[in-house]
């Protein structure tokens, strides 16, 4: 019907909008994709998600996961991705425990252990 009528649709090529960057330091994956833990508290997930709203806004969910039940430790929204988000959302969590140490497991490739967080 297109070819009757004289139209065809554009295709537009992806628009590469970000870098690539090249973290400084990657952890050893001890997580080794066993996402079950034991006990509470033992093993966090974090990550963050982009949600697109109205002409062109964004909004960010950051967010921790405990992989003992799958529920959600902390989250905090924001209006940018960066690393104010997701130190708040771990100051968040971490204000939660009761002396336990969970390891904390990002996609990015960075693992967190909470020793580590009392260095900054």
């Amino acid at each position: 019907m297109m070819k009757i009528a004289g139209i065809q649709s554009v295709i537009r090529r992806k628009k590469k909008w970000h870098k690539r960057t090249l973290l400084q330091h990657i952890s050893e994956n001890i997580l080794n994709r066993e996402f079950t833990a034991n006990n509470p508290n033992e093993k966090w997930v974090t990550d963050v998600t982009e949600f697109k709203y109205g002409n062109a806004k964004k909004a960010y969910l950051s967010a921790n996961l405990d992989l003992y039940d799958g529920s959600i430790v902390s989250y905090v929204l924001g209006n940018s991705n960066n690393n104010q988000l997701v130190f708040k959302t771990l100051d968040q969590a971490i204000e939660l425990l009761d002396g336990d140490r969970p390891l904390i497991h990002s996609d990015r490739g960075i693992r967190i252990h909470l020793k580590c967080l009392s260095k900054r």
